[in-house]
């Protein structure tokens, strides 16, 4: 914690008040960030009538842009609108990294080719999956290789993930770090006394959409329940395959035995999984499950498909792997139903501090800090070289990239000479912290 101190800015379509994965991460690697001494602020488009800067826990700063949202809290890619806003306010902070979090965000692409035009260093951090085949596959593949060719280090959540982003914007692996999700364990303690006493609980917690999986658990949740009458399902998360669930549940009446819940505030996650005794994932797809360890700090068996960064969450004796078909995922949860109703049962407070010690904020923010680190260390690139570079990416994307970054660098220069940076004020540099937050 004494070595350099950066001002950080964070850059995403997806924050709070939204919830998500990618919303909590970033909220609580600021968080952590904040208590090692760095300067941290987060930019993202605004919510409803949350407009302009707003404070959050800890001082955090976050500027909610006046930007529209056209599909599922992605802003309308523009490319240049966004210049003038993400500029003036990198200079008005003294940002001297801009992190951006999210394949999805084009918010978050904008402003990488942004801070990297006005020479600020920018950092990448991917938590998806994409294929390689389909038409919106290649498209977004194409566009994250021109943003991430002038990136200076690349961030992804499993090595799987690793992967997948190398192969999507041809990286040198070497700019490219793993470094996992986190839990905030203390919210995801276990409660034996809330578990339903001679009953067995399947908790499914998930957004209810085709990408999760649900065509799997709407084929599972029939032959499971027509095995085992001791059994029930508690799934919480909302989507358009609801009307499957609820479909299924009629058919077969199991109105009292599947219950539905909707869209959970991730305050209400943990009372939701510590009524349960199995954590049941069916995604198609992951990079990374966060959903899984939450479930096995509170104590829950996890039954999982065996998909994209799943198998590197959990060792091999804190949860059971199946292919992603109904038939596997109903043998693999039969066998952990005969367990249970064998006797079997897992030190939950045990698990609990296993989980706690794999996954913690305060390393991911440390190893983090790494990665802020050898950037800043490293040498940038002239402009030349980086037209070259771009040039190099093939004969015909090379030369739309090469035009492209030469009109950004024009648009920048002409912004700059309309708004000299010795016309912006600069935000006063106040500690938020108190010397009791560092010891914690």
């Amino acid at each position: 914690m004494g070595g350099r101190k950066y001002n950080i800015c964070m850059v995403s379509c997806f924050f709070h008040p939204n919830m998500g994965g990618v919303e909590n991460h970033i909220y609580q690697l600021s968080q952590c960030l904040l208590a090692r001494g760095h300067k941290v602020i987060v930019v993202t488009h605004a919510y409803g009538n949350r407009t302009g800067v707003r404070y959050l826990s800890s001082f955090l700063k976050v500027y909610y842009l006046p930007i529209h949202v056209f599909f599922k809290q992605c802003t309308v890619p523009t490319m240049f609108t966004t210049l003038p806003l993400i500029r003036d306010i990198c200079i008005r902070e003294q940002i001297d990294i801009l992190h951006g979090h999210g394949a999805f965000s084009p918010l978050c692409h904008e402003a990488i080719l942004h801070a990297r035009a006005i020479g600020i260093r920018a950092v990448f951090t991917d938590h998806s999956l994409f294929g390689f085949a389909d038409y919106s596959s290649i498209n977004s593949n194409k566009f994250l290789e021109f943003v991430l060719t002038d990136i200076d280090h690349v961030i992804c959540v499993s090595y799987t993930s690793k992967e997948n982003t190398v192969l999507r914007a041809k990286l040198v692996p070497a700019i490219v770090s793993v470094i996992p999700n986190a839990v905030d364990t203390s919210c995801f303690t276990p409660d034996v006394s809330k578990k339903r006493q001679g009953r067995v609980t399947v908790v499914v917690i998930s957004r209810l959409v085709y990408r999760k999986g649900m065509d799997l658990l709407a084929g599972i949740i029939p032959i499971i329940c027509h095995h085992h009458k001791h059994v029930d399902f508690l799934i919480g998360g909302d989507g358009n395959y609801r009307v499957l669930i609820e479909q299924v549940r009629e058919q077969h009446q199991l109105m009292e035995r599947v219950i539905l819940l909707g869209g959970l505030d991730h305050s209400q996650v943990r009372d939701v999984l510590i009524q349960g005794d199995i954590f049941l994932n069916t995604s198609l797809t992951e990079a990374f499950c966060i959903a899984i360890v939450e479930a096995a700090s509170c104590g829950l068996q996890i039954i999982s498909t065996k998909v994209g960064g799943v198998p590197e969450v959990l060792p091999s004796d804190m949860i059971r792997l199946a292919d992603p078909d109904v038939s596997s995922l109903v043998d693999v949860l039969d066998e952990a139903i005969q367990q249970l109703r064998g006797g079997h049962q897992i030190d939950v407070w045990e698990q609990h501090h296993r989980v706690t010690q794999m996954y913690n904020w305060y390393t991911i923010a440390d190893r983090t800090e790494k990665v802020y680190n050898t950037v800043v260390r490293s040498q940038d690139r002239s402009f030349a070289e980086k037209i070259n570079k771009h040039y190099k990416r093939g004969p015909v994307a090379g030369l739309v990239y090469v035009l492209l970054l030469t009109l950004l660098h024009l648009v920048q220069m002409i912004v700059t000479w309309l708004r000299p940076a010795k016309f912006i004020d600069i935000v006063p540099h106040t500690s938020t912290r108190d010397d009791h937050m560092i010891q914690q």
